[in-house]
């Protein structure tokens, strides 16, 4: 059975000191359970705070279809991470629209035989 890996921060540090590491874990393990691999650190009590990823490991997981969460997404964002993984992704970079649009359940979409006329619309 497959299932979702999510690049998130797990707690590290003393009682109200927190930091955090940047790991690689199965979307269904605890926040500071089982993790695959770590790839960076997070201090956010120095200032400016500390943000160390390995950009490399970072690439290379989203690539795969791991998943950010929205803390995560930001820090990459900070550190560009998330514009270079875009670059990268072929389906972000061609430009294209996609070619169906998906409706709610009660919404016939335009194409649709029974749609009324018959006309399709672009």
């Amino acid at each position: 059975m497959y299932q979702m890996v999510k690049i998130r921060l797990r707690r590290v540090g003393a009682k109200n000191k927190p930091a955090y590491r940047v790991v690689v874990a199965d979307s269904h393990s605890a926040r500071n359970g089982a993790f695959i691999e770590v790839i960076g650190h997070y201090n956010p009590l120095t200032d400016p705070a500390t943000i160390y990823i390995n950009e490399e490991k970072a690439l290379e997981w989203l690539k795969h279809g791991a998943q950010t969460t929205d803390t995560v997404c930001s820090l990459f964002r900070k550190l560009g991470i998330m514009d270079k993984f875009k670059l990268q992704s072929p389906e972000l970079n061609s430009g294209s629209e996609p070619k169906s649009i998906t409706r709610g359940r009660g919404s016939p979409s335009p194409q649709h035989p029974l749609s009324g006329e018959g006309q399709e619309v672009e």
